[in-house]
């Protein structure tokens, strides 16, 4: 006898088992077939129910995106099915804009528009420090929203409404307490998962989908504090710095990296200032570290 297949999306997993909400609203616990096929939050799947809370992944369908991350060479996919990816930084702690590039760069391949987001901006004296730091990714295209979370969300509201957003950024950026006031549930969910995934505390670790308001949705990622890009070369980073597009194929040579090359023309727009400097100088250390972990592989 054919088993029956439900359709859901994944709201949350770990290791093989995975949290589908099928599309009647339903959650059920699902462990994956075969070791194939790797659901993550945002995909789509087809289930067949194994028990009256439980079912088994039978096929994930096609992505029309996805976010990752990678180190050593293994490659993580931490979501899928996106509308944006959000980049959350704060006045407090200090934050890093080699790792607000790495995101970005990852972002631009999957063609995915993104979004800053300054929390903590009731920290009146390191404000202007942060305002700062994010100079050289202004006039790019990438909206910067300024909020205290603990405070008022709603400068973010109108940025992520109608859409499916990634929520990414270091750790210590008031992440959780931004979803917490987003999605007022959200601990009572996230005991909902860790019980479905009987994973005790490792499952509030991992990435997780959340309903805002109908057609709103978040998915909610661990924060990092090193984003690796394995796997890509110069040529894949540097289509992630949109600026730099004008310049490239001016270059003397071809294959230019744009770090020393004689002739380079992204060189020369930075010393012009049409392209910022410091953006430069971020993808010049971005392609040397993947290029040095690389030769360590």
């Amino acid at each position: 006898m054919t088993a029956v297949l439900f359709h859901g999306t994944v709201v949350a997993g770990f290791g093989r088992q995975c949290l589908a909400r099928l599309d009647t609203g339903e959650l059920l616990r699902c462990q994956v077939r075969g070791r194939q096929i790797q659901p993550v939050c945002g995909d789509r799947v087809q289930m067949a129910r194994s028990s009256a809370d439980q079912g088994v992944v039978e096929a994930v369908g096609p992505r029309s995106n996805e976010f990752t991350r990678a180190a050593h060479a293994r490659r993580k996919v931490l979501a899928a099915n996106l509308s944006q990816v959000v980049i959350l930084l704060a006045t407090e702690p200090s934050f890093s804009d080699e790792l607000i590039c790495r995101m970005l760069v990852v972002a631009e391949l999957a063609g995915l528009p993104s979004v800053l987001v300054l929390n903590k901006v009731d920290v009146v004296e390191q404000r202007e420090r942060a305002l700062a730091m994010l100079t050289p990714f202004r006039g790019l295209g990438y909206p910067l929203v300024e909020l205290a979370g603990k405070v008022d969300v709603e400068p973010l509201r109108p940025y992520i409404t109608g859409f499916r957003s990634l929520f990414t950024g270091q750790s210590g950026m008031g992440k959780s307490t931004l979803v917490k006031a987003l999605v007022p549930d959200a601990e009572v969910k996230i005991r909902e998962i860790s019980a479905f995934l009987d994973a005790g505390k490792q499952s509030t670790t991992g990435t997780r989908l959340f309903v805002v308001a109908p057609g709103t949705e978040i998915i909610d990622s661990p924060g990092v504090a090193e984003f690796g890009l394995a796997g890509m070369d110069y040529l894949h980073i540097a289509e992630g710095f949109r600026e730099f597009a004008p310049y490239r194929s001016a270059c003397r040579f071809q294959n230019c990296r744009h770090l020393n090359e004689p002739g380079c023309a992204v060189h020369a727009a930075a010393e012009s200032g049409a392209i910022h400097p410091r953006r430069l100088v971020l993808y010049q250390r971005i392609v040397l570290a993947e290029e040095a972990a690389g030769a360590r592989r």
